[in-house]
């Protein structure tokens, strides 16, 4: 084959421009520290980065982004949780001191202070919020737990409650007041203090404006066919005048609803047989009006908002009479799922409200029957009531006003007594959530680690197979910058020669 010095030019020429092209290539890498810089050049090492970067990014995103955010639930839970077992711990205290020893008469002014506010406080950690977001509310993070203000809202609600919560009250009536003048001159007959013990079921509200249909139902497994079984009720509604007026006089297999206290009060006969089925009562009542402080029906119980009677807003937490779990999820690893909220019915349920309003009325009626006790041994000393008519009749006040006082002393160390294995079952719910939440966090903190370790690999495999030691390509542009220049001279001495020379 003939070689001609054109054709020699046009190889020379094009080992110089792929020289020169592999020198571009090599100064781009020193400049940039990549193997490749668009696809073309490598399409294997292309997608293997986008490969990696797509599960760089989803790594980074949880570690970064979804981790963080579910630890600051979780320690935003964990510190109210934490509070809440303070206050409880405080309570139980309280109960406990009371419970063996009758509390004096400048100490109870205290207690019923004390417990107003250890109440606020309690549910106020149930309102705490993480980023805006009410952690204790389920899927209603843009809600509170409790009504913020005094609120005249209209609520229907169905609640269930559970028979063995049928418990022992004793209830005073008769109540003794300081006489007047106009009582000690017409010698006005005191009232005469009597006490009764019935069986009672509260719901979670007083103040209730009425039982819908004046029934309620009772539901229970039979233990001869294994059926479920639902009966009615058929309930009378009075008021806690109505009560006193009839002396609480209630017949073993009667019940009545009073709608002041939102207590059902049964004889024994038919709370003892309720108890014995191990029964759920299910009741539908509407409330109107709600103080500052209580509980909004929406984060408890199935219920329907009717303030707006045009747009009334349904809840629904129960399905089948069990309560349907609101899980608020963060997604944590690659198939990996944390619920990280607590919902407010296991740990701020109305049950301790509604404990601690009753600790709070019952030492309320100690200090005020106390009080009438000393009203009246202060009425004795004036001289105005110095005849002796007058000191009989104040005598009998006295001994009616004492026998109410020891009354209230009876049901507030027998109230304290019962406190303490409440408050005591209460301490439980909140540890048992704390140690929940702790061991989210465990399992959080496991998969961080994780995480983080997979972020190392996989930046790891990112670099191996996108960047370029320097080094590396120092040497080769260094070889292909002296192969290019090798090449340049090659050309020109080639060039410098022709046949005709």
């Amino acid at each position: 084959m003939r070689i001609t010095n054109q054709m020699m030019i046009n190889s020379s020429m094009a080992n110089i421009q792929v020289n020169k092209k592999q020198v571009n290539t090599l100064d781009t890498q020193l400049s940039t520290q990549k193997k490749i810089n668009k696809p073309s050049e490598d399409p294997i090492i292309a997608i293997r980065a986008l490969r990696l970067r797509a599960s760089l990014n989803e790594v980074t995103q949880y570690l970064k982004k979804n981790i963080p955010d579910a630890q600051q639930w979780l320690s935003t839970t964990q510190g109210a949780l934490t509070q809440g077992e303070s206050v409880i711990n405080k309570l139980y205290e309280y109960c406990n001191q009371g419970s063996s020893d009758s509390y004096a008469s400048e100490q109870r002014n205290t207690i019923a202070e004390s417990l107003k506010a250890l109440k606020k406080t309690f549910y106020d950690e149930g309102n705490v919020d993480y980023a805006g977001r009410y952690v204790f509310t389920g899927y209603k993070t843009n809600s509170t737990l409790t009504f913020q203000a005094d609120s005249k809202e209209t609520y229907n609600i169905s609640e269930y409650l559970s028979a063995d919560k049928i418990e022992e009250y004793n209830y005073s009536y008769g109540n003794v007041k300081t006489p007047t003048a106009a009582d000690v001159a017409a010698k006005t007959a005191p009232g005469t203090p009597e006490n009764t013990t019935l069986h009672r079921l509260r719901l979670s509200y007083d103040n209730i404006t009425d039982i819908t249909g004046g029934k309620i139902s009772y539901s229970y497994t039979d233990t001869a066919t294994g059926q479920m079984t639902t009966k009615e009720l058929n309930v009378t509604t009075v008021t806690t005048s109505d009560l006193e007026a009839s002396s609480y006089a209630i017949a073993d297999n009667d019940i009545v609803f009073n709608k002041d206290t939102g207590e059902f009060l049964m004889g024994k006969t038919l709370a003892s047989n309720l108890k014995s089925f191990g029964a759920t009562v299910s009741v539908n009542y509407d409330k109107t009006g709600f103080s500052k402080g209580e509980l909004r029906p929406e984060n408890y119980f199935d219920c329907t908002n009717n303030t707006d009677a045009a747009n009334p807003i349904q809840y629904t937490n129960f399905e089948n009479g069990k309560r349907v779990r609101q899980d608020i999820e963060y997604t944590i690893a690659s198939n990996q799922t944390l619920v990280v909220n607590t919902q407010a019915s296991t740990v701020f349920n109305s049950d301790i409200a509604r404990d601690l309003d009753n600790l709070t009325s019952i030492v309320q009626s100690a200090i005020d029957a106390h009080s009438v006790v000393d009203n009246i041994k202060e009425m004795k000393g004036l001289s105005q009531y110095s005849s002796k008519d007058d000191q009989e009749y104040l005598e009998s006040c006295l001994a009616a006003a004492q026998k109410q006082a020891d009354y209230a002393d009876h049901q507030l160390q027998t109230v304290f007594n019962r406190g303490l294995t409440k408050f005591e079952g209460y301490m439980s719910d909140v540890n048992l959530a704390i140690t929940d939440v702790g061991s989210k966090g465990q399992q959080l903190d496991i998969t961080k680690n994780r995480m983080s370790n997979q972020q190392q690999t996989v930046e790891a495999l990112k670099s191996d197979n996108e960047d370029k030691d320097l080094s590396d390509i120092i040497i080769d542009y260094t070889s292909s910058y002296t192969a290019y220049q090798a090449s340049l001279q090659a050309a020109g001495m080639l060039n410098q020669t022709t046949l005709l020379n």
